[in-house]
């Protein structure tokens, strides 16, 4: 498909060009760098907007109001609304930023910082798993020349982002360091050298231990593993951070395993994109609500994110049971050649059950997961089809095609499922602890990002919570989304200066336009650009200038509370 834009008429280009004007020839010397001006001011605090001036000195905002003074640069925001920069508190750019730094669906919809670590980390990364990193590479192909998470963390610094970012360290890729993929406990030992990596992470500037608990291996910690690495990053004021061990049979379990963590661990608690997966499960997402909003008043520090759509996005791997998983990817395709092991997984992918979570089943069958990304080029023409049209068009069982799909890939098939209900959403929105998190790539509409088909949510996430949510269906107010996507993260995340316009912060600005903000992204056209918003500031850089990006790359590690700067 095109993505090219039409011409703009000359009037409007040269209208555009005007709302950013240089102060070269004004008699008073130019007091700050950039004066935000007339726009309606949505703070971060969740208050009323008010209308007014933003002034930006180097890397921060350094007067809010009627700003007396003139900047370099004069940027005329009426009509707009200006808040602070979009923090995204589950992002998955770790790979597409090596590819390019301009984070543009992030950036184009004022996502100012991504934060990365579910369940996987970039590093710390042992020998054995750096070579499984490199051997699994799909379109996006890079060298690992880093081994610690800070390393990686500056790496995309020094190749130039767009972008802020930060990290929590992953329980998982701890494990597979010290345990590997095998199904059992870790040892004394090997626990002992998973807590000593959560405190060098820590003293890095990770913000807490992330996890991801349905997928192999992390299936196979158990709550105490979870709990001593917990315990190893409060002292450092870190938090523990899950994708549960179940979104939908056992949902009320897992989210009472998480208070355990919390508890036990002592540390805040939040939930990656909370949601009840499958239409059985949907009537549970009340009574979750009810225990968190129970925990929190009884002095526990749980909050939630969620994405806004009916769809999560995983692989394949989420439709099989974890012991065929155990061992990682090559044990796990070889055992797919067994017939009788074949035999197995196709009756226990067909089986209702509660030890494993399986979103093929959630979904309600195959024609209901989308295949969305291939490693293999002889697969790629499946991008985009349901499970149940390629079985047809393979003439197989959904169950063997899923199968198939996996040994022939050579890696793990990018999936989406349809899994969430509508008006859960809604009343989770409607909670003031939760955030939002796109849980997607921040990818371009060009180059190697149109061999896959992502998730809506990579390039609608946060367009959509204003415009769908806030000026269509009212169930947020502007200020209170707003909050959602910025003060409210980073007073979980611990994060000093980021989250509000007022002096002192950093000067993370996105100036948007709250009557026609809004999503583009389809299930079938997903490579599409937000709308509606118009210029974005990182650390006082102009990055998106009249919706148009500039190249700049002024992105910075932003780290957490127990960096030992």
């Amino acid at each position: 498909m095109s993505n090219r834009r039409p011409s703009a008429h000359p009037l409007r280009v040269l209208l555009a060009a005007l709302v950013w004007l240089p102060i070269t020839a004004c008699r008073e010397a130019p007091r700050y760098d950039t004066v935000i001006r007339g726009g309606l001011l949505v703070d971060g605090s969740g208050n009323a907007p008010v209308y007014g001036d933003l002034a930006i000195l180097g890397d921060s905002i350094v007067a809010v109001g009627a700003v007396e003074g003139r900047g370099r640069v004069e940027v005329d925001a009426a009509g707009q609304a200006v808040s602070p920069g979009f923090i995204n508190l589950l992002s998955w750019a770790n790979e597409s930023l090596i590819a390019d730094g301009r984070a543009q669906s992030d950036i184009r919809q004022g996502v100012t910082l991504e934060v990365m670590g579910e369940g996987t980390s970039m590093g710390p990364l042992s020998d054995t798993l750096r070579a499984e990193m490199l051997a699994r590479q799909g379109d996006i192909r890079y060298p690992i020349t880093w081994r610690t998470l800070r390393g990686y963390l500056d790496t995309l610094v020094t190749r130039g982002i767009s972008v802020n970012v930060a990290s929590f360290v992953g329980a998982t890729t701890l494990r597979i360091n010290h345990v590997g993929w095998d199904d059992r406990p870790a040892t004394a030992a090997e626990l002992a050298a998973m807590r000593a990596d959560v405190r060098q992470a820590m003293e890095e500037g990770a913000l807490g231990v992330g996890t991801s608990l349905i997928y192999a291996p992390a299936f196979y910690a158990s709550t105490a593993e979870l709990v001593a690495l917990a315990q190893a990053a409060a002292p450092y004021g870190g938090m523990y951070i899950s994708h549960l061990r179940s979104e939908g049979n056992r949902l009320e379990e897992a989210v009472q395993e998480l208070f355990t963590i919390a508890r036990e661990g002592g540390v805040r608690a939040e939930i990656w994109h909370l949601k009840a997966a499958g239409e059985a499960n949907w009537p549970k997402m009340a009574r979750v609500l009810a225990r968190i909003d129970s925990a929190r008043a009884a002095g526990l520090e749980i909050t939630a994110n969620v994405y806004p759509y009916t769809a999560g996005a995983t692989g394949l791997d989420a439709s099989m049971p974890p012991w065929v998983q155990a061992g990682g990817y090559a044990a796990w395709a070889r055992r797919l050649r067994d017939p009788a092991t074949r035999a197995r997984v196709a009756r226990e992918m067909r089986t209702p059950t509660d030890a494993w979570e399986s979103l093929y089943l959630a979904a309600g069958g195959p024609d209901h997961v989308l295949l969305s990304g291939f490693r293999a080029d002889s697969l790629k023409p499946y991008t985009g089809q349901s499970l149940a049209a390629v079985a047809q068009a393979r003439g197989t069982t959904p169950e063997e095609t899923a199968m198939d799909l996996v040994m022939k890939n050579g890696a793990d098939v990018d999936a989406i499922y349809f899994v969430i209900d509508e008006d859960n959403l809604v009343t989770q929105l409607e909670r003031p602890w939760v955030s939002v998190g796109s849980d997607a790539s921040a990818p371009s509409t060009e180059g190697v990002f149109l061999k896959s088909m992502p998730h809506p949510r990579a390039y609608g996430t946060f367009a959509r919570i204003l415009g769908r949510y806030v000026r269509e269906q009212q169930v947020l107010t502007l200020a209170d989304a707003v909050r959602r996507m910025t003060s409210r993260p980073a007073e979980t995340l611990r994060l000093a200066r980021r989250g509000r316009l007022a002096p002192g912060y950093h000067a993370d600005v996105v100036v948007f336009d709250p009557a026609t903000v809004s999503d583009r992204a389809t299930f079938t056209q997903p490579h599409q650009y937000a709308v509606g918003v118009r210029d974005v500031f990182v650390n006082g850089v102009a990055v998106l200038r009249n919706g148009e990006h500039t190249d700049a790359r002024p992105g910075r590690v932003v780290l957490g509370p127990g960096a030992k700067r």
